[in-house]
């Protein structure tokens, strides 16, 4: 605050809400937040009424169709384990998304409860183990829930040979097997068109919050083989990038 910016662009929730805590007049462009109203960010998505706006990264309705593609690339899939967040606004939100269309796929799903940086590995681990000493069972890892055990979850989903469905190409490039989600730069893209508008006089309260427009699809057919997984030519056709 004290170099007076005429605006400020943030990046996830976490760095949203402190800044908006330091100030309610400087206009705030954020981008890769999943609930910009339940976290109290803005009033509403279509008027967001203060100083922020920006661009969400997830839409709920994207959540039902990670189950719907872990379905596509193991048809034998009766449980899916969710990892989720409690912590953040859109936790709850996306699982309910998933829960919707579980029954007309025949899947039953439970969740898994992630915390933060500080939550014991050990749990993590204990929870997935007990939920794979069952067969036919794959994981959907939601927004926002694992960014901190990253590592720890590819390990797992390969360790106990379970096909997963991950939320962005970064835990594809590390290991993981197929991911949905939006594309990543293009929310900055679109966002240095909000900060041009601000910075020519609009205000953030007149800029309704934008859920994404343009999502990729990205897979690894190293971890497919490990897993034994033929991928369907309809998945293989559709993505946006494939990892050899």
């Amino acid at each position: 605050m004290a170099l007076d910016p005429d605006v400020i662009l943030t990046v996830g929730s976490p760095a949203t809400g402190p800044v908006l805590q330091a100030t309610r007049t400087v206009p705030v462009v954020f981008v890769q937040v999943a609930d910009a109203v339940g976290g109290g960010f803005v009033e509403s998505v279509a008027h967001p009424g203060g100083n922020a706006t920006g661009f969400t990264n997830f839409e709920y309705g994207t959540a039902g169709k990670w189950l719907e593609l872990l379905k596509e690339i193991a048809p034998g899939i009766k449980r899916a384990a969710v990892l989720r967040n409690l912590t953040t606004a859109s936790g709850p939100g996306q699982f309910g998304a998933i829960q919707a269309v579980a029954p007309s796929l025949g899947i039953e799903v439970s969740p898994i409860n992630l915390r933060d940086a500080q939550q014991d590995a050990g749990e993590v681990e204990r929870a997935v183990t007990a939920f794979a000493h069952v067969s036919n069972g794959g994981l959907i890892v939601t927004g926002g829930s694992a960014a901190t055990r990253r590592a720890l979850i590819i390990q797992l989903a390969a360790r106990h040979r379970l096909p997963a469905v991950y939320p962005d190409r970064v835990f594809i490039a590390d290991g993981g097997l197929i991911a949905y989600g939006p594309h990543r730069a293009d929310q900055y893209r679109r966002a240095a068109g909000y900060v041009d508008r601000i910075l020519k006089g609009e205000k953030p309260a007149d800029l309704p919050v934008q859920a994404p427009t343009k999502y990729e699809t990205v897979l690894n057919l190293k971890t497919a083989k490990a897993l034994g997984l033929d991928l369907p030519a309809s998945v293989l056709a559709r993505a946006d990038e494939v990892i050899e």
